[in-house]
């Protein structure tokens, strides 16, 4: 059965409700904001999910937000993803072994004692190919491949660019809003099978949807945090914000 996985804010209070500690035992502002959550079953109305994980960038030592928004322009990423919001546990890592600004990187993935579990490389396009090519790598298997974006949809995108560059103009003139964003369907092949699958799904919202069962939740949820570092033009990416 296929998994999906998104990223979504976190509301404290629903965890809370469902707890039976009481609710004055935590805090809701000491909670991470972010969670990626989990469901068996497709984007439809009243399908159950729950949080599997509470993503949360790492600021350079001795540095903080600023410190990590210009690491990040060369293409740095540093999460640790959490198995609570309250930073109980520790779920997975994410760091980056190598990276060059505007060029290709790759990103570990390790587990709560730092044990490898993933390779994740992310080769920009333009850079040898047109589209941008994500490869995931989980220890012990081959490497899964897959292109940001179907042809089709780039071919319409870049027809109607003039139109989209007045719209961002729009936008910053205007101080709100949000331009229509490049194409961002990837699918994951191995042996020419589809083993995982980034699309469209509630609202807005992106999720991953895990078709082969021999995926670790690690791995997957930590790629879920890196494609949502990756996703836009104007920033505002999850790991970003001042919280």
């Amino acid at each position: 059965m296929a998994r999906f996985l998104w990223l979504t804010s976190h509301d404290a209070r629903e965890d809370r409700a469902r707890e039976a500690h009481p609710p004055e035992a935590r805090a809701p502002e000491d909670g991470l904001p972010w969670a990626i959550r989990i469901s068996d079953g497709p984007a439809r109305r009243g399908r159950t999910s729950r949080p599997l994980a509470f993503p949360e960038r790492r600021n350079p030592p001795g540095g903080g937000l600023p410190e990590y928004r210009a690491a990040r322009k060369e293409g740095t990423r540093a999460f640790t993803l959490w198995a609570d919001p309250h930073r109980g546990q520790v779920f997975a890592q994410v760091v980056t072994k190598s990276a060059t600004k505007g060029g290709a990187a790759a990103y570990e993935v390790l587990g709560a004692a730092g044990e490898p579990l993933a390779l994740v490389s992310r080769r920009p396009a333009m850079k040898g190919g047109l589209r941008t090519r994500w490869t995931v790598q989980q220890t012990g298997s081959r490497p899964a491949v897959g292109f940001k974006g179907r042809p089709f949809w780039w071919g319409v995108w870049w027809l109607f660019l003039p139109l989209q560059l007045l719209v961002v103009i729009g936008i910053i003139l205007n101080g709100g809003g949000d331009p229509g964003r490049t194409p961002r369907r990837t699918r994951w092949r191995l042996d020419r099978r589809i083993v995982l699958d980034f699309h469209s799904g509630p609202g807005s919202a992106f999720e991953l949807e895990v078709t082969a069962d021999w995926w670790d939740d690690r791995v997957t949820a930590s790629l879920v945090a890196l494609l949502e570092s990756h996703s836009g033009w104007l920033g505002g990416e999850w790991d970003t914000a001042e919280r």
